[in-house]
């Protein structure tokens, strides 16, 4: 009787450590609430956005270009989540943000910061040749179940600046080894540029990290990462990314492409993937 007892708590033991090494995560440029998207309004769009993440179970994510009043939606329709992160334009709630919403049953956020996509990282500026000041903002993470700790970085790249691309994914990679050389790191983000682009191969060939979509066996990617609100535009050009380092495996990647009566929550897709470490 004690030798079943002791192989039902193993077994039990095995299953419940099994689920806590599996999260999954997302990258969602919501797009930032412009009063000029007439039939995209924020304050219709965004309970389809939040009813997208919630039914997909994201667990942590990074979000692009929404504002302090944005965020305060999405967390009020999100029980159990918190975000961290700064709007861009002063290091406090103005302008844009990258931030990063994570899910407080199963992480907690043990440190977090933000820089700047520049040649002076510490303060609002624009770095290189980029036409607006884009910002990064990071946490150190811990499985609340098993101890695990990972960095996420989550950043939106510059639209303009070739340069500032190409320096900004360099920073990211740089700053990592700064805060923690070989702690396992997460890179989600709207990165302006395609799989095929240079500044996308400078993360993707760094050594350190790889894109999701490469390591995964199962990819469900209908579409690119931009829709421009145009539920019609078809495209294979993924600007979205998530990269991972050792020791994360992928199981399943997938660009959502959800839509309601006809419209889309945000000009683009998010990117989740299902990771185990």
């Amino acid at each position: 009787m004690k030798r079943i007892i002791s192989i039902s708590i193993l077994i039990w033991l095995c299953i419940s450590v099994g689920f806590a090494q599996q999260f999954i995560v997302a990258s969602y440029n919501v797009r930032y609430d412009a009063s000029r998207d007439v039939g995209n309004l924020w304050k219709d769009r965004h309970p389809h956005l939040v009813q997208l993440i919630r039914f997909h179970e994201f667990d942590i994510f990074g979000t692009q270009e929404g504002l302090k009043h944005q965020l305060e939606d999405i967390k009020k329709n999100l029980p159990g989540f918190e975000y961290i992160g700064v709007g861009r334009n002063d290091g406090k709630d103005d302008g844009e943000y990258a931030a990063i919403f994570y899910n407080t049953d199963k992480f907690e956020a043990i440190k977090q910061g933000n820089f700047w996509l520049a040649e002076q990282t510490e303060v609002p500026n624009k770095g290189w040749d980029a036409a607006l000041p884009r910002i990064c903002t990071w946490g150190l993470f811990k499985d609340k179940r098993t101890g695990f700790q990972f960095f996420l970085f989550n950043a939106h790249f510059d639209h303009v600046g070739v340069e500032a691309r190409k320096e900004s994914a360099k920073l990211i990679i740089k700053k990592a080894h700064e805060l923690g050389s070989g702690t396992p790191m997460i890179i989600t983000g709207d990165f302006n540029v395609d799989q095929r682009n240079e500044s996308y191969h400078v993360l993707n060939s760094s050594g350190v990290v790889t894109d999701a979509y490469e390591l995964s066996p199962l990819k469900y990617a209908p579409n690119g990462t931009f829709n421009g609100f145009d539920i019609n535009k078809v495209s294979d050009r993924r600007i979205d990314h998530i990269f991972l380092s050792s020791p994360f495996t992928v199981t399943r990647y997938g660009i959502l492409t959800d839509s309601y009566q006809g419209k889309l929550p945000s000009d683009h897709y998010p990117v989740l993937v299902e990771v185990h470490y």
